[in-house]
């Protein structure tokens, strides 16, 4: 009766077991939920920080990848004169069977990764596009030919010099007594059929300029070749307004240490062989800096290659440069077809004509356009009758060379 009373004279709320036990209970679950969630924190924690998933758990693709077996060579660099926009890092994966390895791929637009599984090896160099070597073309000197990561390229062989073998042939005794006009048609090997028109519709005595591109540079030379014209190998250079005016890839460029110009040069090498020299394609940047230039006139020179300026920039160093190497050098007088019009070209062939009799050779440049190779053949063919003549470009850099 005693705790009844009590019960009923207790204030409400107050000293009451009862009630004091319906209030602990709330407490006590949320004392659990808490240590609950606290346990589950410390466990993702631990997760995050002793996971060794370098991807961060994103989703992942492999991509098996066999080595090349057609060529021990290391392929060429794909754009090559540009910069590449991916990132590639080796991630720290335990290699596979085969010797292959993963690395992840990292889109530097747009932040895309990809893990790609690779073998080792030179062929499966990244950031470098597969591509055979060219074939060596038909009559060429293998004693000539030395072998670069990226195919063949010229080299001095028992006193024998590409230059000399590769010249066209000429009447240079009657060339050290008349004026003489070499004409050089320059941008060819990049579409087949205005390059086929040059070969064929042009007098033999006209030197024809390849690029190092095309889908196979090297068959249509071997074709010039074939038709008694001598080639000379355009090397992209660097131009003022590069790379607004990109002259393709694998350009060589003033940024460049002389190694990476040099290994770049030797792709440029590789795409054909039977040129007898090396000339700019654009290049009005990288020919005026000497520290750029330099090495390249003295390795064109080791290798027995002339040198021809297309004369587009003024401040060239090219002349000094050849000269300091006592190689065979060559320098455009006349631009042909600036204004590609059958007027203002006869104009051009008619100043080249007047500068070879007041020096006693003259050096022309064209395209291969269509109204230009149709003037300069017609034009080639009168030569003669007004007591010049048409010679190969290597004809008159060795007369000028001799004058």
């Amino acid at each position: 009766m005693t705790e009844t009373a009590d019960d009923l004279s207790a204030p409400l709320g107050q000293n009451s077991p009862r009630r004091r036990r319906r209030l602990q209970l709330p407490f006590t679950a949320m004392q659990a939920l808490a240590v609950f969630l606290g346990l589950f924190l410390v466990s993702f924690a631990g997760f995050a920080i002793f996971n060794k998933d370098p991807l961060g758990g994103e989703p992942m693709a492999r991509i098996a990848i066999r080595e090349p077996k057609a060529t021990d060579e290391k392929p060429a660099a794909a754009g090559l004169g540009q910069e590449s926009k991916r990132e590639i890092k080796e991630t720290p994966k335990q290699a596979t069977p085969g010797d292959q390895k993963t690395v992840t791929m990292i889109d530097g637009s747009t932040g895309a990764r990809r893990d790609v599984v690779i073998g080792s090896g030179d062929a499966a160099d990244i950031g470098e596009a597969a591509s055979a070597p060219p074939p060596v073309m038909a009559g060429i000197d293998p004693k000539l030919l030395e072998k670069s990561r990226y195919g063949m390229i010229p080299v001095v062989s028992n006193g024998l010099k590409p230059f000399n073998v590769y010249a066209a042939d000429a009447d240079r005794a009657k060339a050290a007594r008349m004026p003489v006009v070499a004409i050089v048609i320059g941008g060819l090997g990049v579409g087949a059929a205005k390059t086929t028109d040059a070969i064929m519709k042009l007098p033999p005595a006209i030197t024809l300029a390849f690029t190092p591109y095309g889908t196979d540079p090297g068959k249509l030379a071997e074709r010039a070749r074939a038709q008694r014209h001598e080639i000379f190998l355009q090397i992209p250079m660097e131009p003022y307004d590069f790379p607004d005016n990109d002259p393709g890839p694998q350009t060589l460029l003033t940024s460049l240490g002389t190694d990476q110009n040099m290994d770049r040069l030797y792709w440029h090498l590789s795409r054909m062989q039977g040129y007898a020299g090396i000339t700019n394609f654009m290049g009005a940047r990288f020919v005026a800096t000497e520290a750029a230039m330099q090495p390249i006139i003295r390795e064109a020179a080791k290798r027995g290659l002339g040198f021809f300026d297309d004369g587009s920039s003024p401040r060239s160093v090219a002349p000094q440069a050849a000269a300091g190497q006592a190689m065979p050098f060559g320098k455009g007088d006349i631009a042909i077809d600036v204004v590609p019009t059958p007027a203002e070209i006869d104009r051009a062939l008619n100043k080249l004509e007047s500068a070879a009799r007041e020096r006693g050779a003259a050096v022309g440049t064209a395209s291969a356009l269509p109204v230009s190779i149709e003037r300069i053949g017609a034009w080639t063919k009168t030569l003669g009758d007004r007591g010049i003549l048409l010679v190969p470009l290597t004809t008159a850099m060795l007369k000028s060379k001799s004058s």
